[in-house]
């Protein structure tokens, strides 16, 4: 019996969530021999429990699994794979408060965002179990005599997924939901860091009748049980979110079986504020994007670029309103919470002293709380030059670099500057520069004097090394699907 320390917190009623094997071909399974890993609280260091550790046999087990189950999910009715999705929504939503729970304890987050979160991530359920059930075939106009042409989308197979530790459920429901509606079946491996919570998720699938195979979470070291997956043939797409080097990697390993990859990659989100721009408005807005998850989102502010004119104000109310946050266990729901690990902390100490090394100035923080070794002060840093590697580097953390601009053409230059592409923030109230941004700016995404703009009808993705792909929407599904051109003659 593997260790659920876990399963001593209280303020966990359903205790049947709290799940230390991995789930296979609708069995509760243990490593093949006998392998656990540890699982940790951010926030006080306590061991959570122990979790299986799966081999590289059982990984294509898995495969094989899922794959016998494909030929049955995939002919069944789309209102019948919607009816499971429906069921599964229901069950998230009523465990939200268990749910986001072990979130906190596993992640760190605060309470009040895992409890968006479980929102978030039942929202891809709900959206998903609908759009199962749209129409998958598309006329085409003709160009032969007496032919007839048709476009038909059908499931690819047998999809992994590879989740990220910082959005350990929404992450996972995105992928799988999409896959799962589009007639494909799963493969999943959570972050060792968080296993918890896609286990939470595989047992109220389990509650809500999805078919032995159908949707497998396999835990353990991240190499050892993907890789035979990149190699399998049977394993026709693969959908991961990380980092832009593990991607990379990813993307060398699946080059063998020629597969289809949807990539979810790091970012280095540009902020650029205008003059004319509402200050009071895109200071809180900024905030959010700095500081959500503690800093540890792809969607996080990286660089924040602002016009000269209102570059000393916004530097002073960014401050003030940095300071005012709150930092501490997640449970408390305070504004910030620890960080992941320790390697976490080294790169937020490494970019605060390169950036002071090369001339910035520290406005506020800078340092690891007492609070413990994970918890990071939420830190400004004012004047910070385009060479300095919190500019170049994803910082994925609780640390701000302000640095101002006198030109349009110029900040739109220096935001292009990157390798990464995935979303860009603008504020400003000039309805001509916000078109011109919105076209020259290099990223797949723009928020324009806001900061929330994800969501399970938005095609959710990047450019350049940000990725491949798109997650959510039609499109998310359309992903895992093949398009099948049929011409017909009747004569």
């Amino acid at each position: 019996m593997l260790d659920t320390a876990i399963s001593a917190r209280t303020d966990i009623k359903d205790k049947r969530l709290l799940r230390g094997f991995a789930y296979v071909n609708g069995k509760w399974t243990s490593g093949e021999t006998g392998g656990s890993f540890a699982v940790t609280d951010p926030a006080t260091g306590a061991h959570l429990g122990d979790v299986a550790a799966l081999s590289p046999t059982q990984a294509t087990e898995a495969v094989d699994s899922a794959h016998a189950a494909f030929s049955v999910w995939a002919h069944l009715l789309p209102q019948e794979r919607a009816a499971v999705l429906r069921r599964w929504h229901r069950l998230i939503v009523e465990a939200k408060e268990d749910l986001a729970r072990i979130m906190v304890y596993e992640q760190g987050k605060p309470l009040s965002e895992a409890r968006g979160e479980i929102d978030y991530a039942a929202s891809f359920v709900d959206f998903y179990a609908e759009e199962a059930k749209r129409p998958n075939i598309e006329g085409v106009t003709s160009h032969l005599p007496d032919a007839e042409m048709e476009l038909w989308y059908e499931p690819m197979g047998v999809v992994a997924l590879v989740t990220p530790w910082n959005f350990p459920a929404a992450m996972l429901t995105r992928k799988a939901a999409a896959a799962l509606a589009a007639g494909c079946t799963v493969v999943a491996h959570p972050s060792h860091e968080t296993p918890y919570s896609a286990l939470a998720l595989a047992e109220l699938a389990e509650r809500a009748g999805m078919p032995a195979g159908v949707f497998n979470v396999l835990t353990g070291d991240a190499p050892t049980l993907v890789k035979p997956w990149t190699e399998d043939p049977r394993v026709r797409a693969l959908s991961f979110t990380g980092s832009t080097e593990i991607g990379r990697l990813l993307y060398r390993q699946s080059a063998g079986t020629v597969k289809k990859l949807v990539l979810e990659l790091g970012g280095h989100a540009p902020v650029i504020v205008f003059k004319g721009a509402d200050l009071d408005r895109a200071v809180e807005e900024v905030i959010k994007a700095k500081f959500a998850t503690s800093g540890q989102d792809c969607l996080g502010a990286n660089r924040i670029y602002v016009e000269r004119p209102v570059y000393a104000a916004f530097c002073a109310r960014f401050t003030e309103a940095t300071k005012a946050l709150t930092l501490g266990n997640g449970i408390e729901d305070p504004d910030i919470g620890p960080l992941m690990n320790a390697a976490a902390i080294a790169k937020q100490q490494e970019h605060v002293a390169d950036a002071l090394a090369k001339g910035a100035t520290l406005a506020c923080g800078g340092a690891v709380s007492g609070l413990g070794p994970l918890f990071f002060e939420p830190t400004v840093l004012t004047d910070v030059p385009d060479e300095a590697k919190i500019m170049r580097e994803e910082t994925f953390g609780p640390v701000a670099p302000i640095t101002p601009f006198d030109h349009e053409d110029e900040v739109i230059a220096r935001a292009n500057d990157s390798e990464y592409g995935l979303i860009a923030y603008v504020h400003s109230h000039d309805p001509r520069r916000i078109y011109r941004l919105s076209r020259t700016l290099q990223y797949g995404m723009v928020a324009v004097n806001r900061t929330q703009v994800t969501g399970a009808p938005i095609p959710f993705g990047g450019v350049k090394q940000s990725g491949l792909g798109r997650e959510g929407a039609g499109m998310g599904m359309r992903e895992f699907m093949d398009v099948k051109y049929i011409c017909r003659d009747w004569a």
